[in-house]
């Protein structure tokens, strides 16, 4: 029998109560208010009285409401048809809700029941499997969907029946199977706590390969490994929104999944309208047909902004068992803190930096942990890459989300207001910003085999070009044109070379917004052996003439296609402006 209590205490999402029995931490219960059940979970218990965040608003609740607890965590319900939909923390799916908002108390259910799938099995009768195993497979827009042994379940079990292949819904009985005790009946729909890691996989070892994303900065600079973790802090307003698009069109990666945590209502339309329409270059198809959108704006109750995040990985996690390769977007996690926040000081808990949770470093770094690349017990590999938004209050990367995050996530993409004001797109500091992975043996070796030998060489030379000609132009700028050595103005215009041949892109152009590792390969080659060279000058005037011309060259290339007729007048040019100097 369910444990039940009543309210005694209301602070405004927070609600305190008294209860008859036991509890647990996380549990999930519903206050009754007249007709309306408000789902909320209970996040501190003390003696008899349970202290329980409401997911909604708490208008109308007074004491003496009866409450009654679930036995079981936020869970989210996992089966064909999650791709396309869009979510909100608590999985109701917002498509098919009645009106532009959805009423208080009212649930929708995350998956169509009536929908038929054409069911493939995988699996024989008398196989023996455990939680994680597959059993068949349908088509999910196109993506095979794998049908799993529940999570949930535990030890080996067999296989004592297996439907055969056909249509059915995701309540029909697919498999039956036993542990030699009792026999367990298995449909395509599962359930699983958004709070607890899923563990079913044989090994979780290190990254050993990068996830191209056609971004430079990213790719070139500072590449994001398969199942790596990075995060992109950044004053409002200086491209992270963007940034995050853009990775989610051209990332190789089968699933992408969206989380706006805390986000303002028109940047959520903005998602909403702008997905649908966007057309997927891996498959010329729509990009929301392989596309999840967890969306909780700013104005939802504290509760429900925290449970987004942790419904999103939990989502990227039963991709990952199917063995896909999952990229999911976190804008942004600062507001996802600052919902910990509020709870923490709604339970007169103990503050740490800036009010935030004494506990906030553990609880960001055991997020960041669950992303990874993964063995599965079958032989079959997947990955969730992890990149979440940071937006510190004033720019301030040295605020405590920021350094919490900054001990955990292997790369770190710091957006700089400076860079955003001058129109230098995407507006990440090549200077500040670094990527761990580049430091990993395995990571290496890889580069060096897939893209070129001694590329991270290559690489480190690149940066040192941007420091050095940053040093110059502090030089410049406080002694002037004429203060300075005109080497000063050859090293500033090399790294001006970098920057706009490298660093900068136009996500709008249509052969500009996306990059393969191949022409990166050579455009860096080709910036560096102009850097490398050392033409005399008489003045710091020819000094820019020269490099702004072949900026512009430069510049033309990365806007024609590769090799083409056009690709090859611009190279002639550039090799005749050399050869002058």
């Amino acid at each position: 029998m369910n444990t039940k209590g009543k309210v005694t205490g209301i602070i405004a999402n927070l609600v305190v109560a008294e209860v008859d029995g036991p509890v647990s931490q996380n549990e999930i219960c519903f206050v009754t208010q007249g007709e309306t059940r408000l789902m909320a979970e209970v996040i501190k218990i003390t003696g008899k009285r349970a202290f329980v965040q409401v997911f909604e608003s708490t208008r109308g609740l007074k004491t003496g409401d009866p409450v009654e607890f679930e036995g079981h965590l936020l869970e989210v319900t996992l089966g064909p048809g999650i791709l396309s939909s869009i979510y909100d923390g608590l999985q109701n799916n917002l498509k098919t809700m009645d009106g532009v908002f959805l009423k208080r108390g009212d649930y929708t259910a995350p998956l169509d029941e009536s929908k038929e799938w054409n069911f493939t099995p995988l699996a024989l009768v008398g196989d023996r499997v455990k939680a994680g195993s597959w059993l068949g497979e349908v088509v999910e827009n196109s993506l095979p969907h794998k049908i799993m042994v529940p999570f949930k379940f535990k030890g080996d079990f067999t296989i004592k029946s297996i439907v055969p292949a056909g249509a059915y819904t995701i309540n029909n009985v697919i498999a039956v199977v036993s542990d030699g005790n009792a026999d367990h009946e298995i449909t395509m729909v599962q359930k699983w706590p958004v709070k607890l890691p899923v563990t079913c996989y044989r090994n979780k070892p290190r990254p050993f390969r990068i996830m191209e994303t056609g971004v430079r900065i990213f790719d070139t600079f500072n590449p994001m490994a398969e199942g790596g973790t990075g995060f992109i802090p950044g004053p409002f307003g200086s491209g992270k929104t963007v940034l995050q698009h853009a990775l989610a069109k051209q990332a190789d990666a089968d699933i992408i999944i969206m989380a706006a945590c805390g986000e303002r209502a028109n940047e959520v339309v903005e998602i909403f309208v702008e997905f649908p329409e966007l057309n997927d270059p891996r498959t010329g198809r729509k990009l929301m047909e392989r596309t999840i959108i967890v969306c909780n704006t700013s104005n939802m109750p504290v509760a429900a902004r925290e449970a987004s995040v942790y419904t999103a990985m939990t989502l990227g996690e039963y991709y990952r068992a199917m063995g896909l390769k999952v990229l999911l977007l976190a804008d942004s996690t600062s507001r996802w803190a600052q919902a910990l926040r509020e709870m923490s000081n709604r339970l007169e808990e103990l503050p740490g930096a800036d009010a935030f949770p004494m506990d906030l470093s553990a609880i960001i770094s055991n997020f960041y942990s669950r992303a990874g690349y993964v063995e599965l017990d079958n032989g079959n590999s997947g990955s969730v890459t992890f990149i979440g938004t940071v937006s510190p209050a004033g720019g301030n990367l040295k605020e405590p989300v920021t350094e919490s995050t900054k001990k955990v996530a292997r790369c770190f993409y710091a957006l700089a207001q400076s860079r955003a004001d001058s129109k230098r797109y995407p507006a990440v500091d090549p200077v500040d910003s670094y990527s761990k992975y580049l430091e990993y043996p395995e990571i290496q070796d890889y580069l060096n085999q897939t893209v070129e030998e001694n590329w991270p060489l290559r690489v480190a030379e690149s940066k040192n070009i941007i420091l050095k000609g940053r040093e110059a132009a502090e030089q410049i700028n406080i002694l002037g044109d004429d203060g300075v050595p005109v080497e000063y103005h050859d090293r500033f215009w090399k790294s001006e070379l970098i920057d706009f041949a490298i660093l900068q892109q136009d996500a709008f152009d249509k052969i500009d917004a996306s990059t393969p590792i191949e022409r990166q390969k050579y455009m860096l080659g080709l910036a560096l052996d102009i850097c490398r060279r050392q033409p005399q000058f008489d003045n710091y005037e020819k000094c820019a003439a020269y490099y702004k011309n072949l900026i512009n060259v430069l510049k033309q290339l990365n806007y024609s296609e590769f090799r083409s007729e056009k690709f090859r007048e611009y190279e002639t040019v550039i090799a005749q402006q050399q050869a002058q100097n």
